[in-house]
């Protein structure tokens, strides 16, 4: 029997394009408040945004509006960090954040997927949790290849280094994740309804 792929929907669209403009809005906060960059990473919001798409709107869709959200930057929008944008962007130490959003979201939204349903706060915490640690083990690590092999790294740069600066927004971005997933449960059940409904009425 031939598999059938899921279907686009006007809801599913909006939701993407919603959650790769808070992801714009979210790399910005430095612009109000050019202080909160460490060691050339920038303190954003963006995790807080990213693992929110993956518990609501469930693996595909959180990670297709982090894809969505990662070629508008890359087609010359200023919706990285900074305002930055353009293809330059890939050779950046922090470009490897902007690719683990998009399996920090896919992560998250493949582990709530795996509880069938069930909003359990505890099930979303987790889930989060894990969907941010994607998201400092690719992008820290990213950082470090570059410094080392094609960006100019600091003085006395090292693998320890690169981890002591993601140290200083660690604690936001634990505390970010557990509200997503404190908020994420009885989000997902209203769009998963909203999503029926319109199902129903197409």
């Amino acid at each position: 029997m031939k598999e059938t792929r899921p279907k686009w929907r006007a809801i599913d669209l909006t939701l993407v394009g919603m959650f790769a403009a808070l992801m714009a809005i979210g790399a910005n906060i430095t612009s109000w408040a050019p202080f909160l960059v460490i060691g050339g990473v920038p303190i954003t919001l963006q995790t807080f945004f990213c693992v929110l798409a993956g518990a609501i709107l469930g693996r595909r869709l959180g990670a297709v509006a982090m894809i969505v959200y990662m070629l508008i930057g890359l087609f010359g929008a200023p919706v990285f960090a900074q305002f930055g944008g353009g293809f330059g962007s890939v050779a950046r130490p922090t470009f490897g954040f902007i690719i683990s959003f998009i399996f920090a979201a896919y992560v998250t939204g493949w582990m709530i997927e795996r509880g069938n349903g069930n909003p359990s706060v505890v099930r979303f915490i987790a889930a989060t949790l894990a969907g941010m640690a994607i998201n400092y083990l690719i992008g820290t690590n990213w950082m470090y290849i570059a410094y080392k092999f094609w960006a100019e790294a600091p003085k006395g740069f090292s693998y320890a280094l690169a981890w002591s600066w993601m140290i200083v927004p660690l604690p936001k971005d634990i505390i970010l994740s557990v509200i997503a997933g404190i908020l994420s449960p009885r989000i997902y059940m209203s769009v998963r309804k909203s999503a029926s409904y319109h199902q129903r009425v197409a």
